[in-house]
């Protein structure tokens, strides 16, 4: 696209624009077929960056807390755990360790076993929680000393279950992606329908246009520009939709689940604004290449 027809695309052209009609079934389709797409590329990118912050924080948790649990015989629980913090004192890469109360115990038992569960006459190992530092530390030569110095102590690094937990939010981001790209090819494929249908039931208008000497340059400019502009705001109509949805969603307050607070935080807040902008590209694209091969069968 030259320079000159760049200009009369964004400007516009009133002769132009009179060739494609200002309504119509094909400028609704593409409008609503915008608005649609935007609404669910929203929705999908909330999901995507979601499962993406989901995979950073349990993988930054699994790397630098860990759980080591002393089950030896009660009499000797004492002496145990105190050798257990003097090994890991000495660890090097854990920044501090300290034995969990029984109180913080109950707590994280109370989820699954109650509130009220006497927990004096249950056998329960003593926790130490364990925090790397920013090096973090060798855990298999860690257990393997614990082993040695301290039967019945083994070391937790949560990654057991964490792992499955990551990979799922990892899985979960990528199927955000794929579906934005299927949105954007589901909406190329609609906007190229509408310019080819407005084409076809514009044909007898562009054969009188070629006859007094327009150029199918002209032509294009016209029905792209009418198109483009259509798919771009009704994406940003959707876009806004989209995002108000988004904020409507329920909080999930202070509880730190799996994908819970699905949305947008911080900058990512920007990222909406993408949306009409990829729109208006993918329509533009569209329409240019559906206006060439239609008007090439009109030849």
């Amino acid at each position: 696209m030259s320079n000159r027809t760049l200009r009369r695309f964004l400007a516009g052209d009133a002769q132009s624009d009179r060739i494609v009609p200002p309504s119509g079934i094909t400028t609704s389709l593409t409008f609503f077929a915008a608005a649609a797409m935007a609404f669910l590329a929203v929705f999908a990118l909330a999901l995507a960056l979601t499962a993406g912050r989901v995979a950073d924080r349990w993988s930054d948790d699994a790397s630098q807390t860990a759980t080591l649990r002393i089950s030896g015989a009660t009499d000797q629980r004492e002496a145990q755990t105190e050798a257990a913090l003097n090994i890991l004192q000495e660890t090097p890469g854990i920044a501090s360790s300290r034995p969990l109360s029984v109180e913080e115990q109950a707590a994280l038992l109370a989820p699954w076993l109650g509130a009220d569960l006497p927990l004096g006459d249950l056998p329960l190992p003593q926790l130490i929680e364990v925090i790397a530092d920013e090096t973090g530390y060798d855990s298999d030569a860690l257990q393997q000393r614990l082993t040695d110095e301290v039967p019945g102590a083994v070391l937790d690094d949560h990654s057991r279950w964490n792992a499955p937990v990551v990979d799922a939010a990892h899985g979960l981001r990528r199927l955000g992606l794929i579906s934005l790209l299927l949105i954007a090819g589901t909406m190329a494929a609609m906007i190229t329908l509408a310019a080819r249908a407005a084409l076809a039931a514009n044909a007898q208008v562009i054969e009188v246009l070629r006859l007094v000497g327009a150029q199918d340059r002209f032509v294009t400019c016209a029905f792209v520009r009418r198109l483009t502009l259509r798919a771009f705001i009704g994406s940003g109509a959707g876009m806004v939709l989209g995002v108000l949805a988004v904020m409507l969603l329920p909080s999930s307050g202070d509880v730190d689940g799996f994908l819970t607070d699905i949305g947008f935080r911080g900058i990512d807040w920007l990222t909406p604004l993408l949306v009409p902008i990829l729109t208006a590209v993918v329509a533009f694209g569209a329409t240019w290449l559906a206006a060439r091969q239609k008007l090439t069968e009109f030849s």
